[in-house]
């Protein structure tokens, strides 16, 4: 039989995407023994499209404004959760599976049996190539892989703010490389981030922690924030070869302005619950870092085709910055 696992799925105003997801879902080689719909939209459009199709095993819910919002979604699915179910699975509803991305998953559990949560793999975001030298500047390299280098990390070379950890572990100032900087290497790598919309989780996990409450609405680095607590108890990993698709659906995104605060509250946020106490030079880092990303994606409103979300992004990210003055994030 294996493990018995309980997918949730947190959607909100987007029905087509979400039907290309759990049409990618029925194709497993590795089946749900739950789906769990939680339905935050504000129209019936997701509801009369699910009315209409047959996937096994799936629930739906239609939530409101109380528990509307990434992660009260979430934790409004692991209340729904069967109780025989041992890993809970969660997926953005913009992204499509492998036809073995289950099945990948739950074997983690059995390779690394310390294991609390295991990530996915996303393949469409980045293009990796097997590396052939490691003195491209214009490059990063791990494991024999190469990828660009993007050029906010090119500049953080120039003034010394580069990553002091590997990838998907968080520095001693924030601003990290995220789980896109893994090659598609076929390895299990531990870490101590995984992304929220591609991850999975022991069951009990739930059971001491969820899904924090001030990462309303959208919830830019919940999923960080998340990881981070479940490190400070045990291990988490990424199998890069649990692959999947991730596409971005432009609806239901945040406005640009509210994006840039968040980029830098939120930012703030997920550094001080790994580091509560940060020293003094990894402080400055992590403003230093923050003018630096922020004036780079100010350029962005002369080099980019769309000039106005960068500005509109850019004016969030710098009044995110001045509010951390005078109404620090509250750590939970």
């Amino acid at each position: 039989m294996g493990l018995k696992f309980s997918l949730v799925i947190c959607t909100y105003m987007r029905p087509k995407a979400l039907v290309a997801l759990l049409d990618t879902v029925n194709t497993q080689t590795k089946y749900p023994n739950q789906i769990i719909i939680v339905d935050g939209s504000v129209d019936m459009k997701t509801e009369a499209i699910l009315s209409g199709k047959k996937y096994e095993n799936l629930v739906y819910f239609k939530v409101d404004n109380n528990d509307r919002g990434l992660t009260k979604q979430r934790n409004f699915g692991i209340r729904k959760v069967d109780d025989s179910s041992k890993i809970i699975c969660f997926l953005d509803d913009d992204v499509t599976l492998e036809a073995n991305y289950f099945e990948e998953l739950l074997t983690t559990y059995k390779v690394c049996p310390d294991a609390l949560a295991v990530g996915g793999y996303i393949t469409n975001e980045v293009n990796w190539e097997p590396a052939n030298t490691t003195n491209d500047k214009g490059k990063f390299y791990i494991d024999g892989w190469q990828r660009s280098e993007p050029t906010r990390f090119k500049v953080r070379r120039w003034f010394g703010l580069l990553p002091d950890t590997p990838p998907a572990v968080l520095p001693t100032f924030g601003h990290g490389r995220s789980v896109s900087f893994l090659p598609p290497s076929g390895n299990i790598y531990e870490v101590e981030q995984i992304m929220g919309g591609v991850s999975s989780y022991r069951k009990d996990v739930f059971e001491k922690l969820t899904f924090s409450t001030y990462f309303e609405g959208y919830g830019l680095y919940e999923d960080t924030d998340f990881s981070l607590r479940i490190a400070k108890i045990g291990k988490l990993y990424v199998n890069t070869n649990a692959k999947l698709a991730h596409y971005h659906e432009p609806s239901g995104r945040p406005n640009y302005f509210k994006y840039g605060v968040m980029v830098i509250r939120n930012g703030w946020y997920v550094w001080r619950v790994k580091y509560p106490k940060p020293s003094f030079r990894a402080i400055i880092k992590f403003h230093a870092t923050s003018f630096l990303l922020t004036l780079i994606r100010a350029s962005n409103i002369l080099t980019s085709k769309e000039k106005k979300k960068a500005l509109t992004e850019t004016l969030g990210r710098i009044s995110g910055w001045f509010s951390l003055i005078y109404n620090k994030p509250k750590l939970q």
